[in-house]
């Protein structure tokens, strides 16, 4: 298999963007990293779930898309290797966990209309980690916004992966258990993630 597109995926606090980095440097690829930041929705939505939580969907849609569409633009994908912290169906995912039935139904729609065009991940790797873990990671972070975030939301979230990968198809998937792993700070665990690449150039 040869590997151009490599998404990192995960809940959040799962350790994406610090593993995507590593990735790049360690292949020397050029790195696409979510700009959550820009959202300005997001810490509204943490106060404040059911009045915001559209808006904090359609902006990361928005955003995402447009990352991307630039990247496609520039020839991005034609290039050997790319790898993100993200893939767009993400958007899909937390959509479903956040937004009421009628609303997540036409954001589907509109996901369907703006996407249809944009590349899929070769390889997806998805970090898994227990909930408990995942919050640890992010009271360690220390996000303002995050901080009201609960145990029982980021299960939800996860099961909604989990989920939507099992008949997902349109990129290669592997699960990766990483409850257990430090790869920022143990070599051995970063080289064990790295080993599972398969590249060939």
């Amino acid at each position: 298999m040869h590997y151009r597109f490599i998404a990192i995926e995960g809940c959040i606090g799962a350790g994406k963007t610090e593993l995507a980095k590593k990735l790049s440097l360690e292949f020397k690829a050029p790195l696409l990293l979510e700009r959550f930041a820009d959202n300005p929705f997001l810490p509204k939505f943490y106060n404040d779930p059911i009045h915001y939580a559209f808006p904090v969907e359609l902006a990361f849609l928005e955003d995402r898309y447009r990352q991307m569409d630039d990247l496609k633009r520039e020839g991005f994908f034609e290039q050997k290797l790319l790898f993100t912290d993200y893939f767009i169906d993400k958007c899909l995912i937390f959509a479903k966990n956040n937004l009421q039935s009628d609303e997540f139904k036409l954001y589907n729609n509109i996901f369907k209309i703006i996407t249809s065009f944009l590349p899929k991940p070769d390889l997806i790797l998805y970090l898994h980690k227990k909930p408990e873990v995942l919050l640890q990671n992010i009271y360690k972070r220390g996000r303002e916004y995050e901080m009201n975030i609960k145990e029982e939301y980021l299960d939800r979230v996860q099961k909604q992966y989990e989920s939507y990968f099992d008949s997902y198809a349109d990129s290669h998937v592997i699960v990766i258990d990483s409850t257990n792993l430090n790869f920022m700070e143990k070599e051995e665990d970063f080289q064990d993630i790295k080993s599972i690449l398969d590249l060939q150039f």
